[in-house]
């Protein structure tokens, strides 16, 4: 026997006859032989309608009261569910947030949850009833019954946290789409259903089109181990598995705000090639990466920068024994761009004293002060930051390798990361009383009619799928906006004031390019930073920095929101030295233009113009034969 939370969502929900239709999904589930806990969104468009009702009554309603009123909807869901499964003959009980024991900070509408107490849900199930839970919700303190709300994502995170809380054996996520597909089916529409995927890798993948997963359930899912299906609640297909790895052990208390960052990393077998001053055209990256890849070299990082003027810098890193190699690469192309018309004398420049220094964790996504709070640190250890590489789950900085140590042991400490090594779960007693209830993932999947006996298998599946496709889906966002900072003095402090005074202002930053060209001006060497932010932010962080430039000794901050951003994910992308250039040709064939260049280990993300973004994603599907054979049709 499984213990198995469902969730569905609003569509999933919508009418009558939905709802008892989830009921008799979750009446087989445990006819099936299974422990249930139902998680449950208001219905259809109840919340925007709550929300009308407000802004007719209010210009700026008073956000405790928008949670009283927003909480409702849930209500009369789980109430309706309850009855359903009841008219089936099965016991069944409804019960909201409060009474669950979902206890958040005292944030309203945008709380997150602190823990979860179990027992109460655990007496029910004992006593062989559905518990179904209103989502999106829960209270400040089991003694004040402040109701919060948990905002975007909501009812998928409070899914996946009582999962983590009870010990679930898996949670499923029930929508109206058949699981994750390999990019937005608006905009590709043989986009492919993929059978699995990784929580790192979906994480990455957060701006895909149809975001059918909130980031927040699945960080909580990577940091408590909680294997996550998503399915249609209209079809019987198997959907999409979220797997992740076994993780560390964690604490129940502080369920959502847990360290941002897991670990602290060190690779010091690297050195640095750059090629300053390229065309800036289409084809100089697809060019410079292709004969990369023919000569078998691997490239870590590689970062684009954008310049005044019509030329480019582009840098990578790569392990030192094969740094010969790829030295001769770029040599070798180098007089083939001085070549170009109008184009300024190219250069190659070689460092090798260097070493990689990360932060990695789930937790960053959303929390501007953490990338800030790195460069702080690393400021206030006197290390000058070289080059800075961001993702959704990791940022990476490239220091001199003699202030590796230094920069190490600083981030341990700021970051807590040996006292979070040797923290352990803490697991309620109650979830013995359970565990005689769970057999094996191997029964579940059985019972289920899944396509996966064990875990096992999925993440056997999962490696063979990334080793014949190491490119997994590929994501467009279009609604970003770039700004550079124009002769920001090259010194230890820079970025920690720049991206500070973002992450105060609740900014949160994207891609972060610093370039590698260094110029001296008034006898202080400075580069150009450009960084990528929600176009919404745009303005105002122009506005913000533009005040502090004089006094920091920056030039001009330019803002363009122009742009588009198209990336390519995939966990089999490590050690697969053709990948970025496969994607760098697609858009070279088709004239787009790379304007800034991002890589982490499992993502490359490429900066073009924005009336190119769709045509970008399409070339790059393409590219990577990730179309199938079938249309997705996307429901109304």
């Amino acid at each position: 026997m499984a213990l198995i939370v469902q969730k569905y969502g609003g569509s999933s929900v919508g009418s009558v006859e939905r709802i008892q239709a989830v009921a008799q999904r979750v009446y087989q589930t445990v006819k099936a032989g299974n422990s249930v806990v139902v998680v449950v969104s208001a219905m259809g468009k109840t919340t925007d309608g709550l929300v009308k009702l407000a802004n007719d009554i209010s210009t700026n309603p008073n956000r405790r009261e928008m949670d009283m009123l927003l909480s409702t909807g849930e209500q009369v869901t789980i109430a309706l569910v309850s009855m359903a499964l009841q008219e089936l003959g099965q016991p069944a009980i409804s019960m909201t947030g409060a009474q669950v024991g979902i206890v958040t900070e005292a944030e309203h509408t945008r709380a997150r949850i602190l823990h979860i107490e179990t027992d109460r849900l655990i007496r029910h199930l004992n006593q062989g009833k559905v518990v179904v839970v209103a989502g999106f919700q829960g209270v400040a303190s089991t003694e004040e019954l402040e109701i919060t709300t948990l905002g975007r994502g909501g009812s998928d995170t409070s899914a996946v946290a009582v999962a983590a809380a009870l010990g679930a054996n898996f949670c499923e996520i029930y929508t109206d789409v058949p699981g994750i597909l390999t990019t937005d089916p608006r905009l590709v529409p043989e986009a492919q259903l993929m059978a699995d995927i990784t929580c790192d890798e979906m994480l990455e993948l957060a701006s895909l089109g149809a975001k059918v997963l909130h980031p927040r359930a699945v960080e909580i899912a990577r940091n408590y181990g909680v294997p996550l299906v998503v399915r249609s609640s209209w079809t019987d297909e198997p959907g999409t598995w979220v797997t992740s790895a076994k993780p560390q052990g964690r604490s129940l208390v502080n369920l959502e705000l847990a360290r941002p960052v897991d670990n602290v990393e060190l690779d010091t077998d690297q050195a640095k090639v750059a090629l300053l001053r390229v065309p800036d055209k289409p084809g100089v990256a697809a060019r410079l990466f292709g004969e990369i890849s023919q000569q078998k070299v691997d490239v870590d990082l590689i970062i684009q920068s954008i310049h005044e003027g019509n030329s480019n810098d582009i840098a990578f890193t790569v392990t030192t024994p094969i740094l010969k190699r790829a030295e001769a690469v770029a040599a070798a192309i180098a007089p083939a761009l001085r070549n170009q018309p109008n184009s300024d004398e190219a250069e190659v420049m070689i460092e090798q004293n260097i070493a990689k220094v990360s932060i990695a964790g789930a937790g960053m996504i959303g929390r501007p002060g953490v990338a800030a709070k790195m460069f702080a640190t690393l400021a206030d250890a006197g290390v000058n930051i070289q080059m800075i590489s961001t993702s959704e789950v990791k940022v990476s900085c490239v220091v001199a390798a003699a202030q590796c140590e230094n920069a190490i042991a600083a981030l341990r400490q700021a970051f807590e990361i040996e006292e979070l090594e040797n923290t352990t779960q803490n697991s309620p007693s109650q979830h013995s009383t359970l565990n005689t209830q769970h057999s094996t993932l191997s029964t579940q999947h059985s019972a289920l009619s899944t396509p996966h006996s064990t875990l096992s298998t999925q993440h056997s599946a999962l490696s063979t799928s990334a080793e014949a496709h190491p490119v997994r889906g590929v994501a467009l966002d279009m609604n970003q906006a770039r700004l550079a900072i124009r002769q920001v003095p090259d010194r230890p402090g820079m970025a920690a004031r720049l991206f500070g005074l973002l992450a105060r202002h609740n900014i949160s930053v994207d891609m972060i390019i610093q370039s590698q060209r260094c110029r001296v001006v008034d006898g202080i060497p400075r580069r150009d930073i450009a960084f990528t932010v929600a176009r919404m932010d745009g303005e105002n962080a122009q506005q913000r920095l533009s005040q502090v430039a004089g006094e920091l000794g920056w030039g001009e901050v330019v803002l363009d929101s122009a742009i588009a951003k198209v990336s390519i994910v995939g966990a089999g992308m490590v050690g697969q030295p053709g990948t970025a250039a496969k994607m760098f040709d697609a858009l070279a064939q088709h004239k787009i233009n790379i304007q800034m260049i991002a890589t982490s280990e499992i993502k490359i993300s490429c900066v073009v113009a924005k009336e190119q973004g769709v045509q970008a994603l399409q070339v790059i599907h393409a590219a990577f034969d990730l179309a199938g054979s079938e249309k997705f049709v996307v429901p109304v």
